[in-house]
């Protein structure tokens, strides 16, 4: 018989609605309900493509006999971290302060005042290398409840007020200078691997939001070694297992040092995330490799994660199953010779052997490997290599495929919608600048409420129940400016003023400008989040500093630049020690040392070639954050627009910064060469 997670919308949560365990969602009811019975609160918190959490699922909470005893001494709470980030971010925080490492599936109990005292991820269902058993540590939880009550009590209002002491304060709220983003390129230098691109050792993650600094960086300052460091590393991911080279997108990360083998979940937020640093790669350098990538990632998204609604689903798993009824990770990516020479015959499976870097042994499991692209293009036949491509893309197409998250997850689809706005532009794909409005329209239509108040998740059409945090309300503000610089049509300038003035007024500290993750009217937990790091995704706050900037940049207004500069103090501070871990907000001071620009297009509509030519040439042009209007003379669509007639009747583009001019011009070349400069 379903538990209460039967009417959930999350696909996490309802993973787990024909469990034994009687699984309460996140809820005021789940904590009166362990009060009542006087039990701590077991919190498992996951998510749909996370393989681990599958195993444990399968392994403690399918098992009868582990069901009973949870039922019998708990009250077990079962949390979508991608659903409800602020929770999952307080418990995380605590995990990693008492046991130095953290991730999922997450295992914390509480007390029934929500207070933690206990700690751990996975658990195996029997002892494993020092770990114990799931069962013995609710036994042991148990125990303590029962006997030793004031101590754990004790223990967790201790970590409580630690908690609460760990609040982020960065007095003088100044933006980083030249001296600052240097000391981050060098200490970025310091930590490139120069054999295999990217940061660090294994496991080996895509680092969008660095590249994204290297690549303004060296756009400012013409520093060869930034760009070299992005682009290399864009190459060896692009050439790595990590990207599918059939289908194109990237996967989660790599689990060695050389991008070989993934982990096979694939997430909207790394793709859009990628898909835009590689646009911006090929904008810079004019790559065919950039280039390609961006557009087979951007594909991808339209493809495999677009909704009915026109939205963008979270992720694909990691496991499919093998053909034998087994899940295993990977099955449906990975080959054999064999399996090629199948799909190919003997002669075209030689050439796939090779260029696909394909082995006897494998370079995976069981003799399977991934594919990757281990030499240069332009060593085998394009059209031959086209060909066993698409024949091999056609075949995997057979096999089963992995499950899908299709929860929309507002802030990941601004990321999609920034992503795909810019990528359809550049390479005359109008196709993708629909799609991209396509899943704007559904935020608006589906997540936003009358008073501009964002709904986090959505799922076939409806929406959640959870309210929008931070990354939310900032990130879809980045995907509906970008859609205005492209579209040329103010509605989203607009809509994106409506989320920040909701940042600036429930996200933002009055006093010190610091951000919190939740809004000061946002249900209370023991502590209310707040992290400015960026991790796999833009954290809200350097989202926030970048959307803030940006509006100011279009508006002029004050507040907005304020607090946009107030908010970058906190990469003054974390930019020069740990700037791996802050690359877009390292990305939002390159924006404020050069400007931002302000571009004004004005013609007498998109569909004039010389307005259409300027059009282009401005949103090509690599200025660190330039903002982009385009509009007729007169319009009031945007405010840059307002005062700017035709010079001698031609379309014309005016470029600002500073509270300083350039002359306008109606010619190309003079345009890409003020925004290149």
């Amino acid at each position: 018989m379903p538990n209460r997670l039967a009417h959930e919308t999350s696909p996490y949560l309802l993973q787990h609605a024909d469990n034994p365990v009687d699984w309460w969602p996140w809820s005021a009811e789940a904590f009166e309900e362990a009060r009542k019975r006087n039990v701590p609160v077991l919190l498992s918190v996951g998510y749909s493509s996370c393989h681990w959490c599958h195993v444990m699922a399968h392994e403690s909470f399918e098992d009868q006999e582990t069901a009973e005893y949870l039922n019998a001494h708990y009250v077990s709470v079962k949390v979508d971290r991608e659903e409800r980030p602020d929770v999952d971010a307080v418990y995380m925080e605590a995990v990693q302060a008492a046991t130095g490492q953290g991730g999922w599936p997450m295992t914390v109990f509480l007390t029934p005042d929500a207070e933690p005292f206990y700690f751990g991820t996975y658990f195996p269902p029997a002892p494993r290398q020092g770990m114990p058993s799931f069962r013995q540590v609710l036994q042991g939880v148990h125990q303590a409840w029962d006997e030793r009550r004031d101590e754990v009590t004790e223990v967790a209002g201790k970590i409580v007020r630690d908690l609460a002491g760990r609040e982020i304060s960065y007095g003088d709220a100044q933006t980083p200078g030249e001296e600052e983003l240097a000391q981050a390129l060098l200490g970025l230098t310091r930590e490139y691997d120069p054999q295999r691109g990217g940061f660090g050792g294994a496991p080996k993650f895509p680092p969008s939001m660095v590249l994204e600094f290297l690549l303004r960086h060296h756009a400012r300052t013409g520093a060869e070694g930034a760009l070299q460091m992005a682009s290399d590393t864009c190459e060896r991911m692009a050439r790595g297992g990590i990207y599918d080279q059939l289908g194109g997108g990237f996967a989660r990360y790599s689990v060695d040092r050389d991008w070989v083998v993934p982990h096979f979940e694939k997430m909207l937020y790394d793709n859009a995330l990628l898909c835009r640093v590689y646009a911006h790669l090929w904008r810079a350098t004019g790559s065919e490799l950039a280039r390609r990538v961006a557009l087979e990632t951007a594909d991808f998204m339209v493809r495999e994660l677009r909704t009915n609604e026109g939205g963008f689903a979270s992720a694909l798993d990691a496991d499919s199953d093998d053909g034998t009824g087994k899940h295993v990770e990977g099955a449906y990516y990975v080959w054999t010779p064999e399996q090629l020479r199948e799909v190919l015959g003997e002669q075209d499976a030689d050439l796939a052997v090779r260029h696909f870097g394909v082995t006897e042994e494998g370079t995976f499991e069981e003799g399977a490997s991934v594919l990757q692209l281990p030499v240069r293009d332009g060593l085998s036949d394009a059209g031959k290599i086209a060909s066993i491509r698409e024949r091999l893309l056609a075949q995997r197409a057979g096999r089963p495929a992995p499950g899908r998250d299709d929860k929309v997850v507002a802030a990941w689809n601004g990321l999609a919608i920034a992503a795909l706005a810019e990528t359809g532009a550049y390479f005359d794909r109008p196709d993708l600048v629909e799609a991209a409005v396509a899943a704007a329209d559904l935020l608006v239509r589906l997540h936003l409420d009358e008073q501009a108040r964002l709904t986090r998740t959505s799922k076939d059409g409806h929406a959640g129940a959870n309210a929008g945090v931070l990354e939310d309300y900032a990130d879809v503000a980045e995907g509906f400016l970008a859609l205005a610089s492209v579209t040329g049509e103010g509605v989203w300038l607009e809509f994106a003023g409506f989320l920040l003035d909701h940042v600036l007024a429930r996200f933002t500290d009055p006093e010190s400008g610091t951000l919190y993750d939740t809004a000061a009217d946002a249900e209370r937990l023991i502590r209310r989040p707040q992290d400015p790091t960026d991790n796999a995704a833009p954290s809200g706050w350097t989202a926030a500093a970048n959307a803030l900037l940006s509006y100011a940049a279009h508006t002029g207004s004050e507040p907005h630049r304020t607090a946009a500069e107030k908010a970058l103090g906190v990469v003054k501070a974390l930019g020069p020690r740990v700037p791996r871990f802050i690359g877009w907000g390292l990305a939002a001071a390159e924006a404020v040392l050069d400007g931002p620009r302000e571009v004004a297009i004005v013609g007498p509509a998109l569909e004039d070639e010389g307005t259409r030519t300027l059009h282009r040439t401005a949103l090509l042009g690599t200025a660190p954050g330039a903002v982009v209007a385009v509009g007729a003379p007169g319009s009031d669509e945007f405010p840059l627009l307002s005062d700017r007639p035709l010079v001698g009747g031609e379309p014309a583009a005016y470029v600002c910064r500073n509270f300083t001019c350039d002359a306008p011009t109606t010619e190309v070349e003079r345009l890409r060469a003020v925004l290149s400069d």
